[in-house]
């Protein structure tokens, strides 16, 4: 028996399908029924065709003249970003960054559980953050390989993210989302995301600029 490939989408893809769906969530809050690519188009100035081809690698099907049931199309969009089974994962730094992570409970709703908290600092074990004992690292490889956690998540300095990192692919970790500002270096067949907050704020900035020097 044969099997497909995975679809491969782009980055851009990626990022406004999950624009899409929190559309699809207020739209089912308030009773409706169908959406269409034009509507979606509508509130983000984008063009309906590339609506439509965001829509289609997710395997959903419109009708015409109609558009998307909101139930199914909320179900395709989840099953194809992963949302649609939680996974468990280990946090590695119990500062600012970390707490508000771990106090964003939403996460669920998007496929991630963060059931542990790590911290090099002997000053942070053995606290509680949102009612999660903070681990010493030495503890992390022997968890995670025993609860099969995929994901970390780094919120560290940057002088200290690479030696996470690396632990985290010690005890078997295959993804990491990273909050550090720093350039990482990983082995292949492990999926590095950067969260840059700089960037997102330098668009802002920008943005408010051109705004600004408009008036």
């Amino acid at each position: 028996m044969t099997t497909s490939a995975p679809v491969v989408v782009s980055r851009s893809t990626l990022k406004r399908l999950p624009l899409y769906l929190h559309v699809l969530e207020d739209l089912q809050r308030q009773g409706r029924e169908y959406a269409s690519c034009t509507m979606l188009a509508g509130k983000f100035d984008f063009a309906p065709i590339l609506v439509r081809k965001d829509l289609e690698v997710t395997g959903a099907k419109g009708t015409a003249k109609i558009g998307f049931k909101v139930v199914d199309l909320i179900r395709d969009i989840k099953e194809f970003l992963g949302w649609h089974n939680v996974q468990d994962a280990f946090l590695v730094g119990a500062g600012n960054l970390g707490k508000a992570l771990l106090g964003y409970k939403d996460f669920e709703l998007y496929g991630l559980n963060i059931v542990a908290v790590f911290d090099a600092d002997p000053r942070k074990v053995g606290t509680r953050v949102f009612n999660k004992e903070v681990l010493p690292m030495g503890r992390m490889p022997g968890l995670a390989k025993r609860m099969h956690i995929n994901i970390g998540i780094v919120t560290v300095s940057a002088d200290g993210a690479q030696a996470v990192v690396d632990a985290m692919v010690i005890s078997g970790i295959r993804a990491i989302w990273n909050f550090a500002p720093a350039p990482l270096s990983i082995p292949d067949g492990i999926i590095l995301e950067n969260a840059r907050l700089t960037q997102s704020l330098a668009v802002l900035s920008n943005n408010l600029k051109r705004t600004l020097q408009s008036e």
